[in-house]
């Protein structure tokens, strides 16, 4: 029997080009870009693929093409659903262009972030995809330095410059808390994550003191406990504010795990939502229907956002554009955890 293998016995391009009676450059298309490739021929290819056990060589291919068909992406946590129903979409768009995602968690540490960049960027990642605007100078002028395309997801600030596939999180929440406002609470707290470094929760936190503004009343007078994310700490936060903050009628949260958090504690402490206290959430994720209360919260499109922001990536990567800032639109949806202000 005839073996068209290397002598080691691993199938090699020209092995998969034989099987499949097709030429090695249209495997290599196959393999690199198969949008390129017409459907039939890149089923042949692939089955070929299967049938031999073949692995590209993406060192090699790397070194010949300056690049590794991977992308990068630097999450805040892998803990938290909004993010992975986004990266889920941003890995499908990928693949159907053929690239490779890699995954770093941070862990909200803004020095681990900067090693991660660095790391992947040594590793030879095309593009990265980074959560919010927050984080020092010089790890955006290593990468312009590096020439890896950046773009910024999960944010849109209309003063900022730089690529960005997101949401406008100010107005986003300045929205839901016109919709608490209306229903005539005046004594509004806001459960946050730590503003310090995280773009995404203090422009969440301004969006509220807008609308207190905006009919009247002082900003400063909105209580905001900081803590980490989880549901966990979401009711210890809630069970503070009311220790130090009884006349709260509005505990609006920067996001639906909290927000759960806030609701768990109420029950236990025979806190009625919304008779008593409203509360409201951030994201809408799949926990946000299934609370109990149903939790009222802002809708973000995250799969939409992880589809766009790949397809942004693959377009700047061929250089068809600079690449240039989509903001996509969020909603209000109204459930039965907020309620009218008691009397």
């Amino acid at each position: 029997m005839t073996n068209n293998t290397k002598d080691n016995g691993v199938p090699t391009l020209a092995d998969v080009a034989l099987h499949a009676n097709v030429s090695t450059a249209t495997v290599s298309r196959c393999l690199n870009s198969p949008e390129r490739v017409g459907e039939k021929t890149r089923q042949r290819v692939m089955k070929a693929v299967q049938d031999l056990g073949y692995a590209p060589n993406f060192g090699a291919q790397a070194l010949a093409a300056r690049q590794t068909n991977t992308i990068a992406a630097v999450i805040p946590t892998m803990e938290n659903a909004v993010f992975a129903r986004g990266l889920q979409a941003f890995q499908e768009e990928l693949g159907r262009h053929g690239k490779t995602l890699l995954v770093a968690s941070s862990a909200y540490d803004a020095d681990l972030e900067e090693q991660q960049v660095r790391a992947l960027a040594a590793r030879g990642a095309d593009g990265i995809l980074l959560i919010g605007y927050d984080r020092a100078p010089d790890i955006y002028a290593f990468l312009a330095k590096q020439q890896i395309p950046t773009l910024i997801a999960w944010s849109f600030n209309p003063e900022e410059t730089r690529p960005s596939v997101g949401f406008n999180n100010r107005a986003a929440m300045t929205e839901l808390a016109r919709q608490v406002i209306g229903h005539g609470h005046k004594h509004i707290a806001c459960v946050s994550a730590p503003t310090a470094s995280n773009d995404r929760a203090r422009e969440r936190v301004e969006g509220i003191r807008d609308a207190m503004s905006q009919v009247g009343q002082s900003s400063s007078d909105l209580v905001v406990v900081e803590t980490p994310y989880g549901i966990e700490t979401g009711e210890r936060a809630f069970r503070q504010v009311m220790t130090e903050s009884p006349r709260t009628t509005a505990v609006m949260c920067v996001n639906d795990v909290l927000a759960v958090g806030a609701l768990r504690a109420a029950r236990e402490m025979g806190i009625k939502v919304p008779d008593d206290v409203s509360v409201t959430g951030f994201d809408d994720i799949e926990i946000a229907t299934l609370a109990e209360p149903p939790l009222t919260t802002v809708h973000v499109p995250h799969r939409e956002m992880g589809r766009c922001a790949a397809d942004m990536l693959i377009h700047i990567l061929r250089g068809d554009q600079d690449g240039h800032t989509l903001e996509l639109a969020t909603e209000i949806r109204v459930r039965q955890s907020l309620g009218p202000a008691p009397n």
